[in-house]
């Protein structure tokens, strides 16, 4: 008989660690922290109803709505595709726990001067306004560093999870850096034109930008998502992977369209 051939070696499957007991405890409340802000978005969608009023415009009920829902399903999506990349558990539960309280301040604020009847960014009329317009602005700062710090995160080190996960983080984290990018650069434009007396302007400013942060904002979301049910089919690696890159390429397109059409109407 001939020598016992040797099984081939398997290769690891990369799947993210166990998480230390920190680390759940911050995901439960970003996760908790998420789920209010988005019910307290669609509880403005009811308010909206009854109380009627313009949707468009710097003061409407349109604000608290979108942006309650936005931030919320950010950070629920944030917290969960984190959990994929190769950083420091303190650091990430650091990271999240900023994260949280800066969506909870931005959401709060903005739904705070809906309810006062007045506009929550680039609002220089009172001193009070003022405070509130800055400190959303600082907010959107800091979110800008956390975010870059993750997207930096994911490039530096191959992210773990399903075959094409590291594609799609890394993808949705790429087109992440672009919607803040449009959200810095509609309040940098905002703040110049009210701070030279051209509040009407600085308010119709941020127009152009808003779909291109609408459609590149959500990215990091959608693209983890679509690996993560593919990776539950019985399709090969290969065939996962192709529409993986199909997607993304879909994704890249509509959001070039939106900048284009930005870049037009700027």
């Amino acid at each position: 008989m001939g020598p016992i051939p040797k099984e081939a070696p398997s290769v690891p499957t990369r799947t993210p660690a166990p998480r230390a007991r920190g680390a759940r405890r911050v995901e439960r409340l970003c996760h908790t922290t998420g789920v209010l802000l988005v019910l307290s978005g669609l509880a403005h969608l009811v308010v909206f109803a009854v109380d009627g009023g313009p949707w468009d415009g710097p003061v409407s009920w349109r604000k608290p709505v979108t942006f309650g829902v936005s931030f919320g399903v950010t950070l629920i999506a944030v917290t969960w595709v984190t959990s994929y990349l190769r950083v420091g558990t303190r650091l990430r539960i650091l990271l999240l726990a900023v994260f949280a309280a800066d969506c909870v301040v931005e959401v709060g604020g903005i739904t705070f001067q809906a309810w006062r009847g007045v506009p929550s960014h680039l609002d220089m009329a009172t001193p009070f306004d003022t405070a509130v317009s800055m400190t959303l602005a600082v907010g959107g700062g800091v979110l800008v560093v956390l975010l870059t710090v993750f997207a930096v995160a994911s490039f530096r080190h191959r992210p773990l999870g399903p075959a094409g996960m590291d594609l799609a983080v890394r993808s949705g984290f790429a087109i992440l850096l672009v919607a803040l990018a449009s959200g810095a650069a509609m309040i940098a434009r905002g703040v110049v034109l009210t701070r030279t007396g051209h509040q009407e302007a600085a308010y119709h400013s941020t127009a152009p930008l808003k779909p291109l942060h609408g459609v590149s904002l959500h990215a990091v979301l959608v693209l983890p998502a679509l690996a993560w049910l593919l990776s539950r089919t019985p399709w090969s690696e290969t065939l996962r992977r192709r529409i993986l890159y199909a997607a993304t390429g879909s994704y890249v397109t509509a959001v070039v369209g939106a900048g284009v059409w930005a870049a037009l109407a700027y």
